[in-house]
């Protein structure tokens, strides 16, 4: 009977050791690639190293699956090279390259058990019969799939076939796996629960891997970097918490955690903080040291969840809370602020303690958690 809903968490398996499947490095230099007039991809460099976990993460029309697919070998590139481990594979056949790859669509034979459609890639390896049954007894077993060896598509929940995928792309040890927003056909819960499943793989194989997602609560929880894309261009490469904290542009601030902007000036910049004075509520807001000349324009981003609400004589700002809606363990609230009817400053409380409609605040936030950009940088 078919097991759905249900998934088994993958297993630590005893003598399989991560080395023999640990991933190789990967080199993106200079990539280009244009349709007629269209940018697609506009010099994308990057350094993977071996082993890492790197999400390519943008709306559509960033660029970031044509970066994948030329990566694969299923689009060719204009220009710019390609390498993994000592290996320049920029003008290789895809099945030349030898690269993992794990779509969307499960694209499973349904005519074919678990673990046939597993030894596929390894039985047009020409790998020995006894070899591929200890490799797929083993990589069903590192997925938790073993019980559902026999079974055909057909008898797994969404979760174990995209597992079942996962595993064909594993099995013949590839040096990267690409992953094509494999979760988005599943539910919130089972797709939550399957980042963590991959990621644990990952993490225990020591295998480097590169994914595409639009999502960008998915792309903080499984990645070690994440380059954020835009109109083919790599705006930032770093780590989640440095994207997060420490943005380099208006747009990674906007897109990875819906900042809020405020127009405003520089005052004054001591050794360890930067004042500005707001143009609209002319109140004075304290960040963290930037490099900004005194009297630059400059656009203040801070999250939702770092602002505070207090007394409404407090901060650097004030307003009166015009929406407060309970979301579980989170109120989302937004202030309309004085002197400002097109500013409504968007709010992340705990449940339980956040402001309600109606009231009057006013908005503090650490200075740690303040970003300043130049006018200048645009969005």
């Amino acid at each position: 009977m078919a097991d759905f809903g249900v998934v088994t968490p993958p297993v630590k398996v005893a003598g399989v050791k991560p080395a023999t499947t640990t991933g190789e490095a990967l080199s993106v230099v200079a990539l280009r690639k244009t349709y007629g007039d269209v940018v697609a991809v506009d010099e994308a460099s990057m350094e993977i190293a071996a082993g890492e976990f790197v999400t390519f993460l943008g709306a559509s029309g960033s660029g970031k699956t044509t970066t994948l697919m030329m990566i694969a070998g299923f689009c060719e590139p204009d220009s710019g090279t390609i390498t993994v481990g000592d290996r320049d594979v920029t003008r290789l056949a895809p099945q030349k390259r030898n690269l993992g790859f794990v779509f969307q669509q499960y694209l499973l034979f349904p005519h074919m058990t678990v673990s046939e459609n597993v030894a596929f890639p390894l039985q047009l390896r020409g790998v020995p019969k006894n070899e591929i049954r200890r490799r797929v007894g083993e990589t069903l077993e590192i997925a938790g799939l073993s019980r559902c060896a026999g079974r055909r598509p057909r008898e797994l929940s969404g979760g174990q076939q995209q597992r079942v995928a996962l595993c064909r792309a594993l099995v013949y040890r590839p040096p990267v796996i690409l992953m094509d927003e494999p979760l988005g056909a599943l539910d919130k819960k089972l797709r939550d629960q399957l980042q963590v499943e991959i990621k644990t793989i990952q993490q225990e194989l020591g295998l480097t891997v590169i994914y595409v997602t639009h999502d960008q609560e998915e792309a903080l929880v499984m990645s070690d970097r994440i380059a954020v894309m835009r109109d083919g261009r790599i705006e930032q490469f770093d780590t989640p918490r440095e994207l997060f904290e420490r943005p380099r542009t208006p747009f990674v601030a906007d897109f990875l955690g819906a900042a809020n902007f405020l127009a405003g000036r520089v005052v004054d910049t001591t050794d360890e903080h930067t004042v500005v004075r707001l143009d609209r509520s002319g109140g004075l807001l304290t960040a963290r040291r930037h490099e900004l000349a005194s009297g630059t324009p400059v656009r203040v981003a801070v999250q939702p969840g770092r602002l505070r609400a207090g007394a409404p004589d407090d901060g650097f700002c004030a307003g009166t809370v015009e929406t407060a809606t309970y979301v579980g363990t989170l109120v989302r609230a937004g202030v309309r602020l004085d002197g400002d009817d097109a500013a409504l400053l968007r709010l992340e409380v705990q449940a339980g303690r956040g402001p309600v409609a109606g009231e009057r605040v006013g908005i503090t936030a650490d200075p740690d958690d303040v970003n300043l950009f130049s006018t200048e940088q645009g969005g």
